[in-house]
């Protein structure tokens, strides 16, 4: 089973000791170690409203690409789960709360982004560059989908108590607003770190594959 956790067409797949009980070992550091430089992109951020940008996206896209897919969702998940369990890893903290917050349907948009990524790379894409970029533009993507459905979400369940709607919200165009408050200020952000991204998973893989020869 470790042995099939991630390809040779992964970084992680070509650094890996091939024994079976070493490599679950290596499997399972890898993960941890994975949540803990997740959480630390979560910290390097740019503090603007109504979500914080954050290194996480190109965190997210990297260790996905080098750690394939298995390892990758694994990495994600454990680290949603240090978060909700109260473990500061967030951008601001952590908690269960934090299912109510703003951001939280992005950073459950991690886990898919995590697949496909993960994915593109088990099948190759880690030595066509142009290949993962877009790979990892249509995961970002999906990342967009996930916090803007959930954002929509904690509001009408806002609205619906009489609470007060954020002052950044229009109140009679809930998703014209939410939209313009978002995403669209996060967009180009979000190509920039997909393309830095996508150079250094590439990059690495590239200079590994070469050593390895």
């Amino acid at each position: 089973m470790a042995v099939t956790l991630t390809t040779r067409n992964t970084v992680l797949g070509v650094l890996l000791p091939k024994e079976g009980g070493a490599r679950l070992l290596a499997n399972l550091a890898t993960v941890v170690l994975g949540t803990l430089l997740l959480t630390l992109s979560a910290k390097i951020s740019v503090p603007v409203m109504p979500v914080p940008v954050t290194l996480q996206t190109f965190a997210v896209a990297v260790l996905a690409a080098g750690f394939g897919w298995r390892i990758g969702v694994a990495t994600v998940a454990l680290y949603l789960l240090e978060g909700l369990a109260g473990l500061p890893v967030f951008a601001t903290g952590g908690g269960i709360d934090y299912i109510f917050r703003p951001s939280f349907g992005f950073l459950v948009g991690y886990l898919p982004m995590a697949y496909i990524i993960g994915r593109a790379a088990d099948m190759g894409a880690s030595g066509k560059l142009v290949v993962l970029f877009l790979a990892m533009l249509a995961a970002d993507a999906v990342v967009f989908a996930f916090g803007f459905s959930w954002l929509l979400v904690v509001v009408n369940l806002i609205v619906a108590q009489g609470g007060a709607v954020p002052g950044w919200l229009d109140a009679g165009n809930l998703v014209g607003s939410a939209f313009k408050g978002a995403v669209e200020p996060f967009v180009v952000w979000d190509v920039v770190k997909m393309a830095f991204a996508a150079v250094t998973a590439a990059g690495a893989w590239t200079l590994l594959r070469k050593r390895s020869v």
